[in-house]
């Protein structure tokens, strides 16, 4: 058992400062997984790979429990976490478009906004969100390819299944997300 197993051992018993030494231990792979996640979800302005780090940070380390097994099981679900809250960043933009709680501001002082951005995440989250009613086994797949940018055998590993199950459930997820993902304004990218 190594260092990150131990930990992730430890604070799933209710050691609370073993996930303040895990976290330095994965911070690599966790700016890897949020650079990715940046990329692919079409990032904003405003949200960079550190602020995702920290924000997933902060919202693991409420978590009353963590069942994560070892490094790549943690990292798969730190993939979700980022897409969690890219998502709900992206509907606090889209809301504060709409109206939200903002001041009015003269058009030539506004910010320069990507609409096209935020809506191409929500579209994503939403149709990842049916996917997962469908099967969560592929939502889970398609997080750690496409948030996550494992391997095809670094999914197998994190969601321990095998790698025949990880291409046969991710060839289908992308198919059903496309399929989805038709009448939206946003692509997929899958």
């Amino acid at each position: 058992m190594d260092g990150v197993t131990e930990l992730l051992l430890a604070y799933r018993d209710g050691d609370r400062e073993a996930f303040d030494r895990l976290v330095p231990l994965l911070y690599d792979d966790l700016r890897r997984i949020a650079h990715w996640q940046l990329r692919r979800g079409r990032s904003s302005p405003t949200m960079g790979t550190t602020v995702l780090v920290h924000e997933i940070y902060l919202k693991m380390a409420d978590q009353r429990s963590l069942d994560a097994r070892d490094r790549g099981h943690f990292l798969a679900i730190s993939a979700h976490a980022m897409r969690q809250v890219m998502a709900d960043h992206a509907r606090r933009r889209t809301a504060a478009k709409r109206g939200g709680a903002a001041q009015p501001v003269p058009l030539d002082e506004a910010p320069e906004i990507a609409d096209g951005q935020a809506r191409h995440l929500l579209d994503v989250d939403r149709a990842l969100s049916e996917l997962a009613r469908h099967s969560d086994r592929m939502a889970r797949i398609v997080e750690c390819r496409f948030f996550a940018g494992y391997t095809e055998e670094e999914t197998a590993e994190a969601l321990d299944l095998s790698l025949r199950t990880v291409q046969r459930d991710w060839m289908k997820a992308r198919a059903w997300l496309r399929e989805a993902l038709d009448g939206s304004d946003g692509r997929a990218d899958l």
